[in-house]
């Protein structure tokens, strides 16, 4: 079994992989940091904080500069229920929506509580990262969505109404399973979009989301990656919004230089599907992923979560070389989410040799759970 891993991912392809994992989580949360200081500003407020180029570097938020917000808790959440889904598959048990729910779960529970309970080993590892208790700004729909084990779903999902770019903002990891064809991407991305964003421009603009950055983890262009989600979105009920918002992202390419009025004319309805169509914009325009993350930044609309997806984007295209590396430096659980990105390359290029017929690490096991 480990030969047949081994034959379908080389030692180049397993560094680019992971690499491409690594780039589009910390990019994802790059971003989210940055524009976590200014979310709630226009952009004159934004100059006058931080001068007429607007903000250029990493500011304090929640008291020190790099901290992140609950977009990406709920996404390294969402990382380790893949992780958990892929082990749990062993026992017959595969569904991973549900797995996705637990996971987001165990982050519902770091919303309330005041540290991990050690008491608690099915919850594994990240749970037990105490830098994750802390409360930073969850959206209502995250927190009721997750109040109970009431799983929401497509045909009963929970607040229906809801059109926020919360579930969009944790659904990068979906796109990382490069192996997966992109159709059970989207449907993956979108079931779990509905476990708290129940409007269809939510959800199918996470499920789009999902399926740009999985096209750049394979290696493909951002335009080829855009359209290829466009064609998928094309046979779903609900997705004009989203499609527009793409459709608009591009044309807005066209208009010529970038600037800050572009962004937000994109962004601001604060929506789903907006906020994906501005980081579409961002990513498109930018000269590398510094420039890409302050377009999507300064600006009056969500700049964090506008650049959040940006950085997913632009991560799983580059790498984490391409990141700067003195906000990487910064960053507020850089150590914990370069361990998750690395344990899900090994689960996802190497799993068969973790927990296979052959035999399974106890270690592995321990840090994600069948329970």
């Amino acid at each position: 079994m480990s030969a047949g891993v081994t034959a379908v991912w080389g030692r180049a392809e397993q560094q680019d992989f992971r690499s491409r994992v690594r780039g589009s989580l910390l990019g994802a949360a790059l971003g989210d940091a940055l524009g976590a200081p200014v979310t709630r500003l226009d952009l004159e407020a934004i100059r006058t904080e931080h001068g007429a180029e607007g903000l250029a570097d990493l500011a304090p938020a929640y008291g020190r500069r790099g901290t992140v917000t609950a977009a990406t808790q709920l996404a390294l959440f969402t990382v380790d229920g893949l992780i958990r889904a892929q082990v749990r598959r062993d026992t017959g048990a595969w569904h991973p929506p549900t797995d996705i729910h637990r996971a987001h779960r165990r982050w519902a529970v770091t919303q309330t509580e005041w540290g991990p309970d050690e008491r608690r080993e099915e919850d594994g590892w990240l749970a037990r990262e105490e830098w994750l208790y802390a409360r930073r700004d969850p959206a209502r729909a995250c927190l009721t969505g997750f109040a109970d084990d009431t799983m929401g779903t497509l045909e009963t999902p929970r607040n229906p109404t809801e059109r926020g770019p919360e579930a969009v903002t944790r659904s990068a990891p979906f796109g990382l399973l490069v192996g997966w064809e992109p159709q059970l991407v989207l449907q993956l991305a979108v079931e779990c979009a509905a476990q708290t964003h129940g409007h269809p421009s939510a959800y199918l603009a996470a499920g789009a989301h999902a399926v740009i950055v999985h096209a750049l983890a394979r290696g493909e262009s951002l335009d080829g990656a855009v359209q290829r989600a466009l064609a998928l979105l094309a046979t779903r009920p609900g997705h004009q919004p989203v499609t527009d918002a793409l459709k608009q992202a591009l044309g807005a390419v066209r208009q010529g230089m970038p600037s800050p009025a572009r962004v937000e004319s994109l962004a601001e309805e604060g929506t789903g599907d907006a906020v994906l169509g501005a980081a579409v914009y961002c990513a498109t325009v930018c000269e590398d992923i510094r420039h890409g993350l302050r377009l999507a930044v300064n600006q009056g609309g969500d700049s964090s979560s506008v650049a959040c997806l940006t950085g997913a984007m632009l991560g799983a295209l580059h790498g984490e070389t391409a990141l700067p590396p003195g906000w990487v430096a910064e960053l507020e659980g850089r150590s914990t989410m370069l361990e998750l990105a690395d344990d899900f390359a090994m689960e996802m290029t190497q799993g068969p040799a973790l927990h296979g017929p052959a035999g399974s690490s106890p270690g592995w096991l321990a840090r994600y759970p069948r329970s």
